[in-house]
């Protein structure tokens, strides 16, 4: 049970006993309380020790709140954001947004002369910012659902850092917002298609029945739903100075060069 789960929870035993009886019992309901707050801050807790830091000490750098804020705040949402079965990915979420929220404080360390060092240099801070945020999360026991978790943010770890990469690698020429939007999600989706792949083609090759229709509709609304929850992330990074140009150098990306004007000749000025 995560520590972020809260409300009336419905309770139904069951037993395979043959022919002695049913194999579900009555349902008990019960309402379930957060226990304990504390763990859960941990992450932010970290966070705020990250802006006391000697490059992040302005009221600019205090604006990651905004996005993580707004991400970390889904798994406490009172409505059904996602079918049942599936609220994880909400705890998946808003363990990225701790995890993302670090890297974008600690962009300046993170940056190293070469893209690829760069990239490491992300990945292990996002897997373990994130990995702790999710952690804090947790009861302490390993139930399916928290197995199933853990492997979908250790994917999400991975494809968001390969495609802030290779985003950062098309447009280090030329920084356009625009740009990095676009190359962003064109990224997220070819990556997410190169791991899904092979798991259609074993299923397909064993009889399965899946469709390339389906699976590339399906490969879209992952890729999407990966870059809304990036998006506030760049959002910030586009309005505020202070984290564009962060960003900018943690991407290997030069700004867009202004148009060049020739000068007007002498004797037309003196005319």
């Amino acid at each position: 049970m995560p520590l972020t789960a809260s409300g009336n929870l419905t309770i139904v035993t069951s037993s395979d006993l043959g022919p002695l009886g049913p194999r579900k019992g009555l349902p008990v309901s019960y309402d379930w309380t957060l226990s304990s707050l504390a763990p859960l801050l941990v992450p932010w807790l970290v966070v705020l020790g990250l802006l006391a830091l000697k490059r992040n000490r302005c009221a600019a750098a205090w604006w990651i709140w905004l996005p993580a804020g707004c991400l970390a705040a889904l798994p406490q949402a009172p409505l059904e954001i996602l079918p049942p079965g599936t609220n994880f990915f909400l705890d998946v979420i808003a363990a990225l947004a701790a995890g993302l929220a670090a890297v974008w404080l600690l962009s300046d360390f993170l940056r190293r002369r070469h893209a690829f060092i760069s990239f490491l240099c992300v990945l292990l801070a996002l897997a373990g910012f994130s990995a702790l945020a999710f952690v804090s999360q947790q009861s302490g026991s390993l139930t399916p659902e928290t197995l199933q978790a853990g492997i979908v943010l250790a994917m999400g770890v991975l494809v968001s850092s390969a495609a802030l990469s290779l985003g950062g690698l098309v447009c280090r020429r030329r920084y356009r917002p625009a740009g990095i939007y676009v190359w962003l999600f064109v990224w997220l989706a070819v990556i997410w298609l190169a791991i899904a792949a092979p798991f259609v083609l074993v299923i397909r090759a064993s009889g399965g029945a899946i469709g390339w229709n389906e699976f590339i509709v399906f490969v879209l609304a992952v890729a999407m739903g990966h870059f809304a929850m990036l998006l506030p992330f760049l959002i910030l990074s586009s309005a505020s100075p202070f984290f564009r140009e962060r960003f900018k150098a943690l991407l290997h990306a030069k700004a867009e060069t202004p148009p060049f004007i020739a000068p007007l000749p002498d004797a037309f000025l003196k005319a």
